[in-house]
């Protein structure tokens, strides 16, 4: 059975850095490129970085040079460092392949950058 789930989300002061981890049950971890994604209120969700499994990765122009996404093969877990957040960082961050797939959505973890 897949499953994904987020955590290390919370309230942080603009500037402030926060670690969101997915941990990945099942096997897509290692044959999948594994994203996160978020979704601000009032808007759609959008993509922020993936990773391969080769460690290859690619991230929305708007978080280049603050967030990095990472893996880890030995826990089954994709990171994502955020650094000098932004109140516009505000949003639920979710993680699932890449291209998404509906049925491993999970209930996300909240960021909430303070100004």
């Amino acid at each position: 059975q897949v499953q994904l789930v987020e955590s290390g989300g919370g309230l942080v002061q603009a500037g402030g850095s926060l670690r969101l981890s997915c941990v990945v049950s099942g096997s897509i971890f290692s044959t999948h490129v594994i994203g996160w994604y978020r979704q601000a209120p009032g808007k759609q969700r959008e993509l922020v970085a993936h990773s391969s499994r080769a460690g290859t990765t690619n991230y929305v122009d708007s978080v280049t040079g603050r967030f990095t996404i990472s893996r880890d093969n030995t826990k089954n877990t994709v990171y994502l460092q955020m650094n000098s957040l932004k109140p516009e960082d505000t949003a639920v961050y979710y993680c699932n392949v890449y291209p998404p797939r509906r049925n491993y959505w999970a209930q996300g973890t909240q960021v909430t950058v303070s100004t």
